[in-house]
């Protein structure tokens, strides 16, 4: 597997993993934190032109996106609730993280891959995304507390560094 910079001409096929990951979502438990058309085009061609949407590649076939940068503050990250961040050094976010269907093991390469990047990276998801939860753990995070979106869900909130 390679991990590459995703180009604009392949926002349909990260729809369509994006799509399938709701659908997997929705089937565990899972259907209120991707609603609606999210994440929307536009979103994801901002992401592309900051340099910050991946992709995740098995022979040329895409099986994983997912959205990292470093050094951006995190608005969402200001506050935490219930827990402290393990440090508030400079770090790395990852988020949006989804993979196609049947392919085991590609959130952890994803993840793998952005720790080789920086080795202080924070993440969160959805109290009912019980898979991800799993990976995030699996992968060496800590939970660290909630934070509030925009919207004022709340999401957990986890933190590896290195």
């Amino acid at each position: 597997m390679e991990i590459r910079k995703a180009k604009t001409e392949e926002i349909d096929d990260v729809k369509s993993i994006y799509n399938f990951a709701k659908k997997f979502m929705d089937e565990n438990g899972n259907s209120s934190q991707w609603h609606d058309d999210y994440p929307k085009k536009e979103l994801l061609k901002k992401d592309i032109e900051n340099g910050n949407l991946y992709l995740c590649a098995d022979n040329d076939k895409i099986v994983g996106v997912f959205c990292f940068f470093i050094g951006v503050e995190e608005p969402t990250y200001n506050r935490i609730y219930e827990g402290n961040w393990l440090n508030e050094d400079k770090y790395g976010t990852i988020h949006r993280l989804a993979v196609s269907e049947h392919n085991k093991g590609v959130a952890t390469f994803c993840i793998q891959w952005c720790l080789k990047k920086f080795s202080n990276i924070r993440i969160d998801t959805h109290k009912d995304n019980i898979p991800m939860q799993k990976t995030i753990l699996k992968n060496g995070f800590k939970y660290t507390g909630i934070i509030k979106k925009e919207d004022g869900s709340i999401r957990l909130a986890y933190q590896k560094c290195m």
